[in-house]
């Protein structure tokens, strides 16, 4: 049965790095498409339907971070930043407004689509052959993308999604980082990395919308974080 090949939108100013990624995916079977700025990027999501934004942070005119903000207010597509600072500020800033994972320049295509496929594996729908699972009124479906408390969707990114879902597996018991990190985002726990520490801030932050204290992810010194529900056992 034919497959088609997954969508890739890159939005750099750097035409040399995106003509470079561009050939090197293609070679890879992905089919990928380039913008030069955010307004590009925006009007080319805007026209067609991709799989995988790579975005980069610093672009003139409109930022990666400004761009990142306007994706967010319409489309669930999953977003890999490039980021060129040492300061991880930039990191971090991508993440809490829906990042799904980050690469730091420079980095080689065979990091960047190493990262890419990790990202499409967990965001891929019907991956998931455990099925839906319940802790107290909230319900994770891996497959079908969704996340519901009291039977109201919660929006949640790929990478949320894959976290909390592994937490829900796990309710009552805590999960260690060392463990999310391969799980989540398809690397090890490195030095420093806050990443899946960002992720949970903003698991919280949705959670408390609709949960209020129900539902907890608690952190475990030492080791990771666990979710807690206080009114009903999964």
């Amino acid at each position: 049965m034919y497959t088609r090949p997954q969508k890739i939108l890159i939005i750099d100013d750097d035409v040399e790095l995106a003509t470079l990624l561009i050939d090197y995916l293609t070679l890879e079977g992905f089919d990928a498409k380039s913008a030069q700025n955010g307004l590009d990027g925006l009007t080319m999501l805007a026209a067609e339907e991709f799989d995988l934004i790579v975005l980069d942070v610093m672009m003139p005119g409109m930022s990666g971070t400004e761009t990142l903000t306007k994706i967010r207010e319409k489309y669930k597509t999953p977003v890999l930043m490039l980021t060129a600072r040492g300061d991880p500020v930039d990191r971090i800033l991508g993440l809490e407004l829906g990042a799904d994972d980050y690469v730091p320049k420079p980095c080689t295509p065979r990091e960047l689509v190493a990262r890419m496929r990790a990202i499409l594996r967990r965001t891929a729908s019907g991956d998931n052959s455990n099925g839906p699972v319940q802790v107290g009124k909230l319900v994770v479906d891996l497959s079908q993308r969704r996340v519901t408390y009291d039977g109201q969707p919660v929006a949640f990114t790929g990478t949320e999604l894959a976290l909390i879902e592994m937490l829900a597996r796990h309710a009552g018991e805590p999960v260690a980082k060392a463990d999310i990190y391969p799980r989540v985002l398809g690397r090890p726990l490195g030095r420093y990395d806050r990443a899946i520490d960002v992720h949970i801030s903003a698991i919280r932050h949705k959670l408390a919308e609709y949960a209020h204290d129900d539902i907890l992810i608690e952190s475990v010194r030492g080791v990771g974080y666990q979710l807690v529900a206080r009114s009903a056992a999964h």
